[in-house]
């Protein structure tokens, strides 16, 4: 399935009720064919006014990263477990994450990867789960810039989880930490 028809299914979506408060959807962006792709947890006031995924000051902190890596928005992909943006912020429900995560999984398998960075604890529990590493789970505090190789038949993928980038909005001291674990995807692309 192409990613536009996917978009076009999360477009008419009504599977939970984050679509009666939302502004835009916000369905993910970036090269469609992208060796990487970075998995947030879900769309902020900004995202939600602009259609668009990690624009706020999480993801301009998310763009300073990339470029201390020689990378840009233009060679990854980006979305979100949810399109739709919980109201105040709040953590995602898991209802919504149930109700959400098959367009995820459909853009991923759609642009399959060869790798996945989760930013922040929703993202690496849905996409560890997803590829069979649940028995690693253990928190982002002790996940993050780790790489852990998954390989079948059909797909050979390294998921690394990283804090989300929002993290060095309320502590800036953390914006040391997310630039060592972004090295860690330099060595690894």
């Amino acid at each position: 399935m192409a990613l536009k028809d996917i978009k076009q299914q999360v477009l008419k979506c009504e599977d939970c009720n984050l679509h009666k408060d939302k502004i835009e959807y916000v369905f993910g962006e970036g090269n469609e064919k992208a060796e990487i792709v970075f998995v947030g947890e879900a769309p902020g006031a900004n995202e939600d006014k602009q259609g668009r995924p990690l624009v706020g000051r999480a993801g301009g902190i998310l763009d300073d990263l990339l470029c201390s890596i020689n990378l840009e928005r233009g060679d990854i992909y980006i979305c979100n477990i949810l399109k739709c943006r919980p109201s105040g912020n709040r953590n995602p429900s898991t209802n919504e994450i149930n109700a959400c995560t098959k367009y995820l999984s459909a853009q991923i398998d759609t642009i399959k990867p060869k790798i996945i960075c989760c930013l922040g604890n929703f993202a690496t529990t849905f996409i560890m789960k997803k590829y069979g590493l649940k028995s690693k789970l253990d928190g982002i505090s002790k996940l993050h810039g780790k790489v852990f190789k998954v390989g079948g038949v059909f797909n050979n993928v390294k998921i690394i989880p990283f804090y989300h980038p929002a993290v060095a909005t309320y502590n800036p001291d953390m914006i040391n930490v997310l630039k060592k674990d972004i090295k860690v995807l330099e060595e690894k692309k």
